[in-house]
């Protein structure tokens, strides 16, 4: 729906975590309205950065209206956001999604009787279809202009006996806090509910005395005592109430969508106790097998052949115009062989996230979250910490702010030092050159273990974290499992649109300015003089250095340590750095590595440090002592299990 308002390319995916911060947006035609999009939540209480965001957002930005998107299959659950949001007293129209799904079931709404009721505009929309999305824009901003507040702000009916108890409490707490909740400038309706709720943040924003807090302890405690439960449980059984009321007077349920059916017929297998895990290993056999086989690697060696033509080119009109051959060489031998080598692997980023993007929009993401829940806990996680690792297998830095959905902080730190362990697209250029040559007959079996292993190492540390550091049960998880629904085109060429854009600027950014770094340290000495050998260069002199950490591995070449360095400032400038290294001609590997010493320095850079861009996501998702435990931790079991490797394959060699 933002994208069809603003007009805007936000990545669109049917599973939880895909907005994790705020969006802005000029609404098409409206040039001075602004719509912001906020991480999709359950409730406003403080157990995620998302809801933290969103509130925090509504509360300190004081928006002049808020439009609440209401999945209308569903709408049972979604009403207990929506009354707290009209709780905030702010201008609101609620947008009634999917109203086409409950028409084409059976089902119906009355809108009328929902306005009535609620106290604010009822928009019937599909957004989908872009149904309603013009009368939407009209009463949102009449709303907000005119200032028209929800007709309604207590949700709790006193004449029920069960809710007498809860609207005395809050009431009772609206009185004693009311010049408090004016001063903090929070709606004085929010507040007593949150009060009730003990949500710290609302208390401290009050910043009440010692005997404002017992006196409202004391209501409370008087109202679980007549109540009969906790407080948190009270409040949200009086609302939930009030929705079952709602739900009986104005919505007739429908027979079960054909897409629902069809779901849960899929489900048996998909989600299968015997046959989820192996579900997924075939689904993504099939995509790695697609991706590295026939499609990915014949598109590379097309764009591989366009790259030779160009740089061929390029060369005989240098060598015509006469140009410097210093300069010719690093243009020719730089920045051609080093980012050119890494262009030639975008054909097979691109056919990879076309896939993910279908497993991503059919719906299918979540139920991965869902079937990998039980594996989880058992390292001290829960499901939803899958859904950020899944995305690190894309890119490790959005994989990190997709960590802000986890309502607890320990998993949450849990989950960030785990998601580098997933190997992010950014390695593929190296799993694709070494697989190429040095296991040609087993490139795809080879890339699907390289995979596995970043997989089992990281369970392996995750059970260290928890043993020592993290100790604890993870947060119960709770996740929705959406229809499966066809592909939609225009997200999919989206997504793989973003990820190309994003290849291909780190490419001429990154990746660029690495090439002609390792080309001038290749080709000068300390001296700053051409050298005519390599070995003699300030690139040797900074290589060898390293090579001693690396000897244990049975790495010696100072080459081949420099490009390990290059690597972590993008893991692609590995490619660049080794093609630079060699002349232009990879063919030439073989003269750096044996089989085995590939397969080691394929381990190492799977599993040390990720990229600084990464990094710095950590630092500033958790602070400088964890972005540099990252770094330490990754490059320390990156040597320890190459180390074993190498030792563990000498010994069968030998």
């Amino acid at each position: 729906m933002f994208n069809k308002l603003t007009g805007a390319n936000q990545h669109v995916g049917n599973f939880p975590g895909v907005t994790v911060d705020r969006t802005d947006g000029i609404i098409r035609g409206h040039k001075n309205v602004t719509i912001t999009d906020l991480p999709g939540i359950y409730s406003l209480s403080p157990y995620s950065s998302e809801e933290i965001l969103t509130r925090n957002f509504i509360l300190d930005e004081k928006p002049d209206g808020i439009i609440n998107i209401i999945d209308a299959t569903n709408i049972e659950r979604n009403l207990f956001l929506t009354i707290q949001l009209i709780e905030l007293d702010i201008p609101m129209v609620i947008a009634l999604n999917m109203m086409d799904e409950v028409e084409e079931a059976g089902g119906a709404i009355d809108i009328n009787g929902l306005e009535a009721t609620l106290g604010v505009p009822v928009i019937p929309i599909s957004a989908s279809k872009n149904e309603g999305l013009d009368e939407l824009v009209e009463h949102i901003i009449n709303v907000a202009s005119y200032n028209e507040h929800p007709g309604r702000l207590d949700f709790c009916d006193e004449n029920i006996g069960s809710e007498k108890s809860i609207h005395k409490c809050i009431h009772s707490i609206i009185h004693l806090i009311a010049d408090k909740a004016k001063n903090a400038n929070i709606p004085i309706r929010f507040a007593a509910t949150k009060l009730t709720e003990d949500d710290p943040l609302i208390k401290n924003a009050l910043n009440l005395d010692e005997d404002e807090q017992k006196t409202i302890k004391q209501i409370i405690s008087d109202m679980e005592k007549e109540r009969g439960m906790d407080r948190q449980a009270a409040l949200a059984d009086s609302r939930f109430s009030f929705i079952e009321r709602l739900c009986a007077d104005y919505v007739q349920k429908s027979e079960e969508s054909p897409s629902r059916k069809f779901s849960m017929k899929l489900d048996k297998i998909l989600t299968g106790k015997y046959t989820a895990f192996l579900a997924f290993l075939v689904i993504m056999g099939f995509i790695f097998y697609l991706t590295f086989g026939p499609v990915g690697t014949y598109l590379s060696d097309l764009m591989e052949e366009l790259i030779a033509y160009v740089t061929n080119f390029a060369d005989s009109a240098l060598t015509v115009y006469g140009l410097n051959p210093v300069v010719h060489s690093l243009i020719i031998d730089g920045v051609f062989a080093g980012v050119g080598s890494v262009l030639s692997f975008l054909p097979i980023i691109v056919v990879l996230f076309f896939f993910l993007s279908i497993l991503e929009d059919t719906g299918y993401m979540a139920r991965v979250a869902f079937v990998m829940d039980k594996l989880l806990r058992k390292i001290g996680l829960s499901g939803r910490s899958f859904v950020p690792m899944l995305i690190g297998f894309g890119c490790s830095v959005p994989a990190i702010m997709a960590t802000r959905t986890l309502p607890s902080e320990r998993d949450r730190k849990m989950t960030i030092f785990l998601t580098p362990f997933m190997s992010c697209s950014a390695k593929l250029p190296i799993y694709v050159l070494f697989t190429a040559a040095f296991f040609k007959y087993h490139q795809i079996e080879v890339i699907i273990g390289l995979y596995l292993v970043g997989i089992v190492v990281g369970i392996t540390f995750a059970f260290l974290l928890k043993r020592f550091f993290f100790k604890g049960e993870p947060v119960p998880f709770v996740m929705e499992l959406p229809n499966y629904r066809f592909p939609s085109a225009v997200n999919v060429f989206r997504l793989i649109v973003q990820r190309s854009k994003d290849f291909i600027t780190k490419a001429f950014t990154i990746i660029f300015w690495a090439t002609i770094i390792v080309w001038f340290l290749e080709n000068f000495d300390i001296r700053l003089n051409l050298v005519t050998d390599p070995a003699n260069s300030m690139l040797a002199i900074l290589g060898t250095v390293l090579v001693p950490i690396f000897k244990p591995l049975g790495i010696t070449d100072w080459r081949v340590t420099t490009a390990f360095l290059t690597g972590f400032m993008a893991k692609e400038s590995v490619v660049s750095t080794l093609t630079i290294l060699l002349g232009g001609d990879v063919s030439k590997l073989p003269q750096m590595f044996t089989q085995l010493t590939a397969f080691v320095f394929l381990i190492f850079s799977l599993l040390y440090t990720p990229c600084v861009a990464a990094i710095a996501m950590v630092r500033h998702e958790l602070g400088k002592r964890y972005a540099l435990l990252v770094v330490f931790t990754q490059c320390a079991i990156a040597w320890f299990v190459a180390f074993c490797v190498y030792n563990i394959g000498c010994a069968i060699g030998g």
